[in-house]
């Protein structure tokens, strides 16, 4: 990893933690994660709880003498207002504290139908209203096995580069291949390195500098045992975790992995 490009690892909460219990989580995570500097650490629960987190954060924060930690909604839509029932628009996130969505998440794909085109709308509608998306790209085991790994990732990160472009590195891009969610399985670190330096190289043959700006997360069953050998790699970032986030402790731990990190001079590329 590039020394500019400082660590950010993001915790999915998915359908968990909608209520009081979302409060309680978001509040000991601030407190443990007071301990550790330098790294950007974002938090997404559900809808229901969003404005009720970045209130905690912030309220934490200041108690604790320390940057807020960032919430992130886990959707978006593309329009910012109309008859589109059960949506929420990017203004919407705004005033409920977001400053980060995540769009394209495999399940959003693969549950809901959501193309490549939906997802680089709700990209460009997110970055309009200064949301920085977390754009979700990653393969099927059936096309990793068909050898198409590379052709379905860097397809998928095309549709949103004129995004990633507009963004000059505010847009962040997530590697999750989709048979290593919630499975158990984990890339190795060297598969993982292959796609994430594809997507970068392919970012440099559109715009160098932002390629060396865009910080690439890796996402799939990420835990605090492989935190370390993963982020270690070049072109890995950060982290998009999901049930580990779930777990004051575990999340602790991923995010201390990403901080040690930054003292190894391995990470100048």
């Amino acid at each position: 990893m590039n020394a500019a490009r400082i660590p950010l690892v993001a915790g999915n909460w998915k359908m968990h933690h909608g209520g009081a219990s979302a409060i309680e989580l978001a509040a000991e995570l601030t407190r443990r994660a007071a301990r550790i500097d330098g790294v950007e650490i974002v938090l997404a629960p559900p809808f229901t709880a969003l404005a009720a987190v970045a209130m905690t954060c912030a309220e934490m924060a200041e108690m604790e003498h320390t940057t807020p930690l960032r919430v992130a909604a886990q959707n978006v839509h593309a329009e910012d207002k109309g008859a589109f029932t059960g949506e929420i628009s990017p203004p919407m996130l705004l005033e409920a504290g977001c400053t980060w969505v995540i769009v394209g998440h495999s399940e959003r794909r693969q549950l809901f139908g959501e193309t490549d085109a939906m997802v680089a709308q709700k990209a460009k509608a997110a970055l309009a209203h200064r949301l920085h998306p977390i754009v979700c790209i990653g393969e099927t085991l059936a096309e990793r096995e068909a050898g198409r790994a590379l052709e379905v990732v860097l397809g998928q990160l095309a549709a949103v580069t004129d995004v990633l472009v507009a963004g000059k590195g505010a847009v962040v891009v997530a590697y999750e291949p989709v048979w290593a969610i919630g499975t158990g399985k984990t890339a190795t670190p060297a598969d993982a390195q292959e796609i994430h330096g594809a997507i970068r190289k392919a970012l440099a043959e559109r715009d160098p500098v932002l390629a060396g700006k865009t910080r690439i997360l890796y996402g799939g069953s990420v835990k605090p045992d492989n935190t370390a050998e993963l982020l270690g790699q070049p072109d890995i970032d950060g982290a998009l975790v999901g049930g580990a986030s779930l777990d004051a402790a575990s999340f602790e731990a991923i995010l201390r992995a990403a901080r040690q990190l930054l003292d190894r001079p391995a990470r100048t590329e």
